[in-house]
């Protein structure tokens, strides 16, 4: 079977620029479909029917079409943040061609002289600006595809308020157009000039004198993060991780989330990870939702409730911290039975009821307990000595396949 459908990259430079293979399918196209400005630069030569996408946006206008011969209209490179993936998902690869042009991304890496491989790419269009803390670290450098010609002052503020004025800011509007315009400046005291809708922003991070950097690998500081003192501790929160192991693509349920330092943490190891936070108090509510932006997780969705009750219809994990309410009935067993085969069930206990439930839960499923002593050094007169923290009681425990 031969495409009815053709996704076309175009860019700034309109008709002009595209290949042989973009411009015959644009000739030879009954209808074509696009936002108003990708269809405007078209010449009147092409004479297949312009209809705009629909608002709110939806797909159905061209799969409506099926088998006749339609062109879509993108910006760029619509495999990257754009329409072509989406359509991708609903039509089959042999009735589907997609022509690239250079996407914006591709366009400013060549203007900055940054090898594309070593750089950070975000898009922050109809997405949570929060996202941009979690690549913040001096000598990491990003672009951002802005959701409108406010992004970019938006983006100075964040990175000023984060410890980041310092880090070097190119604001690209119309790349590869006539009109292209580049505005540089330091977001600490970003002008704030007038810009298109259609830019993208680079960022060169560099770190203010006094912010402390914050690694991708498992165990943060305890100061990270805001709470009410009902907050896995540093060290636990590593080995913890460690045992839930993070991988691409996975679901975690941060069950009894606390200020929601496990799902954030899970959810950093990687930008496809996913977590679910389940957190019956208000005020730690409201702990998690500061602390997933701040710390560039806003993706992490929070379930307002108790488990087990609170776990009902949601999707099934592949890993599960139960960090509270482990001797409620039915919490254990509720998350067992969610959990997907393979998947992964950590739980810690403090009190000697909490430790007996997982002993008792171990004697019927298996798994591996560890306990865990920290002591810090701390002062003691002239002298120094070791500070016991609360031993903690972790049960580790795989679901067989």
């Amino acid at each position: 079977m031969s495409p009815w459908l053709t996704v076309v990259g175009i860019g700034e430079d309109g008709f002009k620029g595209l290949g042989r293979n973009a411009r015959h399918a644009l000739l030879r196209a009954t209808r074509i479909i696009g936002g108003q400005r990708q269809l405007d630069l078209l010449p009147v030569c092409i004479r297949g029917e312009r209809q705009p996408w629909p608002s709110p946006f939806s797909l159905k206008p061209v799969l409506a079409r099926r088998g006749e011969p339609v062109c879509v209209l993108a910006s760029g490179d619509p495999m990257f943040y754009g329409v072509g993936a989406s359509l991708a998902r609903q039509v089959a690869a042999e009735e589907l061609l997609i022509l690239p042009a250079p996407s914006s991304v591709s366009l400013a890496a060549a203007r900055l002289g940054w090898p594309l491989q070593e750089v950070v790419t975000l898009s922050v269009v109809a997405r949570p600006l929060a996202a941009l803390n979690a690549h913040l670290a001096s000598g990491v450098r990003v672009l951002v595809l802005s959701n409108d010609g406010q992004s970019p002052a938006a983006i100075a503020a964040l990175l000023a308020e984060s410890g980041f004025g310092s880090s070097r800011l190119s604001v690209f509007e119309h790349l590869g157009g006539e009109d292209e315009r580049r505005i540089d400046g330091l977001a600490q005291g970003w002008i704030d000039p007038s810009v298109a809708d259609l830019n993208l922003v680079a960022i060169d991070c560099l770190a203010d004198a006094n912010t402390q950097g914050l690694s991708r690998l498992a165990g943060l500081p305890d100061s990270a993060f805001k709470h009410d003192g009902q907050l896995t501790k540093r060290d636990v929160r590593a080995m913890t991780l460690a045992r839930l192991a993070p991988m691409p693509g996975e679901l975690l349920w941060d069950v009894g989330a606390g200020s929601g330092s496990i799902g954030i943490e899970w959810m950093r190891a990687h930008p496809s990870c996913r977590a679910l936070a389940i957190e019956a108090d208000e005020g730690r509510q409201g702990l998690i939702e500061h602390n997933r932006d701040a710390l560039g997780v806003p993706g992490l969705q929070l379930i307002r409730g108790t488990a087990p009750q609170a776990l009902a219809g949601l999707e099934a994990p592949d890993a599960i911290f139960i960090g509270g309410g482990v001797t409620r009935d039915g919490v254990l067993d509720t998350c067992w039975q969610h959990l997907r085969p393979g998947g992964r069930l950590v739980a810690n206990a403090v009190t000697l009821q909490s430790e007996m439930t997982l002993m008792n839960w171990r004697a019927q499923h298996g798994g591996e307990l560890t306990r865990v002593h920290v002591a810090q050094a701390q002062p003691l007169g002239e002298f120094d000595t070791w500070r016991q923290a609360l031993p903690i009681t972790l049960l580790e425990v795989v679901k067989p396949l």
